[in-house]
């Protein structure tokens, strides 16, 4: 996974939703690892908020001053989002995180995939209100070509070689 061929897509950690989200705080805080690496290593990230009248805006565990762009939608699938497309990086891997599982990832990731992107989503940055809805999604998706990583996994395949000069400060994300 090479970090300048690779984009972070965040969907949907909104302030409304995530109460309803099993183990919800984890989900976030391996969100929040992988935001903080990409904004270290120079990944572009793009956020999606899904009815954000309803579901209100991004948590703020997420949301710093050097945000991505925000795609909103209706669509569970990000990808027929107005704009969306346009707010993508132009990069042919995408790092997925996001909330539910089983509904706007699974369905935003199906996409990416049939688009030619190559997808790794982040188990332990992903999540559903069931247990059962996420892991039938993580392994529908695995099914149809996703690469299925933790956000460990990601932040030292971006750093590629303890040599990196944020090597020190990338890992302090992971401790």
């Amino acid at each position: 996974m090479d970090r300048d061929a690779t984009s972070l897509l965040l969907i949907d950690f909104q302030a409304r939703l995530m109460p309803a989200i099993e183990d919800a705080a984890s989900a976030i805080a391996n969100a929040r690892r992988l935001r903080e690496a990409a904004a270290m290593l120079g990944v572009p990230v793009l956020f999606t908020e899904q009815n954000v009248e309803r579901l209100g805006a991004t948590v703020p565990e997420l949301t710093t001053d050097a945000n991505g762009p925000v795609a909103h939608k209706m669509a569970f699938d990000a990808s027929r989002a107005a704009g969306f497309s346009q707010m993508l990086p132009e990069r042919p891997a995408i790092v997925v995180a996001g909330c539910e599982a089983h509904v706007c990832v699974l369905q935003t990731v199906l996409s990416l995939i049939d688009a030619g992107r190559r997808v790794y989503v982040v188990r332990d940055a992903i999540g559903s209100r069931r247990a059962e809805s996420k892991e039938t999604a993580v392994r529908r998706m695995e099914r149809h070509g996703a690469d299925i990583v933790t956000a460990e996994m990601v932040v030292f395949e971006w750093l590629g070689t303890a040599e990196h000069p944020q090597f020190r400060a990338a890992t302090g994300l992971i401790r």
